[in-house]
C-alpha cells in the first residue's frame, strides 16, 4: 500500500506589503522630519536622554517608526549610537518586534488604570538583556485620565534604565501634566514632492513601472501620510501588475480626474445648469460616491484659487507640473471673488451631503446654486452702473419681470390702522388745507388763503404743523392766521412753520395720512436715481419715509 503522510504546512514566508518591507531602519531613511531627527541624534551624541518623549503629528509620518529606531539606538551593542549596526540581535529583534526589552502597548485596548498599574510594577525591573527598557505607547491620548494619574509619579522619576515614548495623533488630549515631564516632538505631514519620490523609489526596488501621473494621484491618496500612500500604492500593484496606468489607479481608488473636475467649471463659464444636472446624472451612473466627489470639488476649487492667486510655479499645490500647468489655465477664467464663492459653496455642499438622505438632490441643487452664483454682479460694478451715464445695458432674458409700483398703502399698512387705537380728540372731518382756504376765502382774506393753498397742513394735537416756501412765513406767522384756525377747528391751535426749501431745516411733523403718503412715494418712484436702482437690483419699494419729517 502507498505510504499516506500528511503533508505539514508550508515554510514559505507571508507577503509581507510595502509599508512594511520598506520601513525605514534608521534616521536617514526616514522621510522629512528633519527637525525629530537631528534632535535625537544631537542627544544621544551627547548622552542627554531624556526619560520620557511624546512624538504626535497625523497618522502615517513616522512617530512609532521614529521610536522603535530611537529603541535600537539605545540598545545596539555598539551603542548608545546614532547609527544602530542592525545587525546585532537587539537590533534585530527590535526590527522584528520581538525584544524582551522593547514593550509596545496599544493604549487604544490597553488603556485602564489596571493596566497601567501593571505597566508600572514592571517598571521596577531591570532590563533582560539590553541597556534601556523602552516602553512605546502607541494612541496614547486614549488611555484614560485616572490611567495618567496612576502613571504620572513613574513618568516623573522612572528609574535610570527606563524610557517612555508616547505616540498619538491628537496631543492636546495628553494631560498638561505628563506632557510637561517629557519633550514633545511634532511631526509634520510629508510634502507632496517627497512622498513622490519616495515611492519613485520604491516601485525601481520593486520593478514597477510607474509614471509622474500615477505617483501623483497615489501622492494626493496618502494626502502627507506616507504609510497612507504606501498602502494606496500595495493596492494599485495589485490591480494594474507590474506597469501602472493612472486611469486605472484612480477608478480603484475613487478618485476623479482633472478632466472630470473640469465639466463643472466649464459649465460655470458657459453657465450651463442642464449641463450641471447632467454631471450628477453621469456620476449616479457609473456609481460614484457623491459625498467623495463634493470633497473633491472643494478641493478642485481650492487648487484654482491658489493657482489664481500664486500662479503655476507655487509649491501650494499637491499636483505635477503638468496638472498645476492645466490647474493654472482653467483658474484664469475666473476670478479671484467668484473662486472664492464657488469654495465657500462647495464646502457647504460637502457639509451638506453629510447629513442628507437624499444626497442626489442635494448635490443637484449645489451644483445649480454655483451656476446662479456666478450669474451675481458685483456690488460695485451694479454701483457705477448706477453712476454711469448713457442708457443701462440691457437685462438678461431669464430676469423675472418687475412688478408695478405699489401705489396704495400695503395690506399690512391697512391691518396695522384697523387695529391703531382711535384718537379722542374731536376734530372735524375734511382736509384742514381745503377748510382754512374756504373760510378765508369767505372772509375775504385773500393774501392768507393763497399762502394756505400753496402749502401743506397737518393737525397733532394742538399744533397746526405748516410746511410752505419760506416767503409765506410771515403770512404764517400772523395773528390772523392763528385765530382763524382757531375758528375754523373749534379750538385754539398754535401754529409751527417749517419751510419746504431746499438746505432749509425743518421742524419734526408727523407724516400726513393718506394722499400725503401716496404723494410722496409717487414722487419718490418718479426719481430717476431710484427708477434706475431699480432696474439694476429690482425688489419692491414697500414704503417711502421722508427723512426731514
Amino acid at each position: 500500500m502507498p505510504r499516506i503522510t500528511r503533508g505539514l504546512a508550508s515554510t514559505r514566508p507571508m507577503y509581507q506589503v510595502i509599508a512594511r518591507k520598506y520601513r525605514p531602519q534608521t534616521f536617514q531613511d526616514v522621510v522629512n522630519q528633519e527637525h525629530v531627527k537631528t534632535t535625537l541624534e544631537n542627544a544621544i551624541a551627547q548622552k542627554r536622554i531624556a526619560h520620557g518623549y511624546i512624538f504626535s503629528g497625523q497618522r502615517g509620518t513616522g512617530k512609532t517608526t521614529v521610536a522603535r529606531i530611537l529603541a535600537r539606538c539605545l540598545n545596539c551593542v555598539e551603542g548608545p549610537t546614532a547609527a544602530p549596526c542592525g545587525v546585532c540581535a537587539s537590533c534585530l529583534e527590535i526590527t522584528a518586534s520581538g525584544a524582551p526589552d522593547v514593550i509596545e502597548i496599544d493604549a487604544a485596548s490597553n488603556r485602564g488604570i489596571n493596566e497601567m498599574r501593571e505597566l508600572r510594577e514592571n517598571v521596577r525591573y531591570q532590563p533582560a538583556r539590553d541597556r534601556y527598557k523602552v516602553f512605546i505607547i502607541d494612541e496614547a491620548h486614549q488611555i484614560t485620565s485616572e490611567a495618567f494619574n496612576a502613571l504620572l509619579k513613574t513618568i516623573e522619576e522612572p528609574p535610570p534604565w527606563v524610557v517612555f515614548v508616547l505616540c498619538t495623533t491628537e496631543a492636546h488630549k495628553i494631560p498638561a501634566t505628563i506632557t510637561s515631564r517629557c519633550q514633545h516632538f511634532s511631526f509634520r505631514s510629508v510634502g507632496f514632492e517627497d512622498l513622490t519620490a519616495r515611492m519613485a523609489w520604491i516601485c525601481q526596488q520593486e520593478g514597477i513601472e510607474a509614471d509622474a501621473e500615477v505617483l501623483a494621484v497615489l501622492a494626493q491618496a496618502g494626502e502627507g501620510s506616507v504609510r497612507d500612500s504606501l498602502s494606496a500604492l500595495d493596492q494599485a500593484i495589485a490591480c494594474c501588475g507590474s506597469t501602472l496606468d493612472a486611469a486605472e489607479v484612480r477608478a480603484l481608488l475613487g478618485a476623479f480626474s482633472l478632466e472630470s473636475l473640469e465639466m463643472v467649471t466649464q459649465a460655470l463659464v458657459s453657465s450651463d445648469s442642464r449641463r450641471m444636472l447632467e454631471v450628477v446624472d453621469e456620476l449616479e451612473r457609473n456609481g460614484h460616491n457623491l459625498q467623495h466627489f463634493s470633497r473633491e470639488l472643494a478641493r478642485y476649487f481650492r487648487n484654482l484659487l491658489v493657482e489664481r492667486i500664486s500662479g503655476a510655479d507655487t509649491r501650494l499645490v499637491a499636483a505635477s507640473a503638468a496638472e498645476r500647468q492645466k490647474l493654472a489655465e482653467i483658474a484664469s477664467q475666473f476670478s479671484e471673488e467668484d473662486l472664492s464663492r464657488y469654495l465657500q459653496l462647495s464646502l457647504d455642499l460637502f457639509h451638506d451631503l453629510q447629513f442628507s438622505l437624499q444626497p442626489r438632490f442635494h448635490l443637484e441643487i449645489g451644483l445649480v446654486r454655483l451656476v446662479q452664483a456666478g450669474r451675481l454682479l458685483p456690488i460695485e460694478e451694479a454701483l457705477a452702473q448706477l453712476s454711469a451715464p448713457g442708457p443701462r445695458p440691457p437685462v438678461p432674458a431669464a430676469s423675472p419681470a418687475q412688478p408695478p409700483p405699489r401705489t396704495g398703502p400695503s395690506p399690512f399698512e391697512l391691518d396695522r390702522a384697523q387695529r391703531a387705537p382711535q384718537k379722542t380728540a374731536a376734530t372735524p372731518a375734511g382736509d384742514p388745507r381745503e377748510r382754512l382756504h374756504t373760510y378765508l376765502h369767505e372772509k375775504g382774506l385773500t393774501h392768507l388763503a393763497d399762502a394756505v393753498e400753496n402749502a401743506r397742513i397737518t393737525i397733532t394735537g394742538a399744533d397746526l404743523n405748516v410746511i410752505a416756501p419760506k416767503s409765506y412765513a410771515l403770512y404764517f406767522n400772523d395773528r390772523a392766521m392763528a385765530d382763524a384756525a382757531r375758528e375754523v377747528f373749534g379750538r385754539p391751535l398754535r401754529v409751527k412753520f417749517a419751510t419746504d426749501d431746499a438746505g432749509e431745516p425743518a421742524s419734526p411733523l408727523t407724516p400726513a395720512a393718506g394722499n400725503h403718503e401716496e404723494d410722496a412715494a409717487a414722487r419718490a418712484l418718479a426719481n430717476p436715481e431710484v427708477r434706475r436702482f431699480r432696474e439694476v437690483f429690482g425688489g419692491e419699494v414697500r414704503k417711502v419715509r421722508n427723512l426731514k419729517e
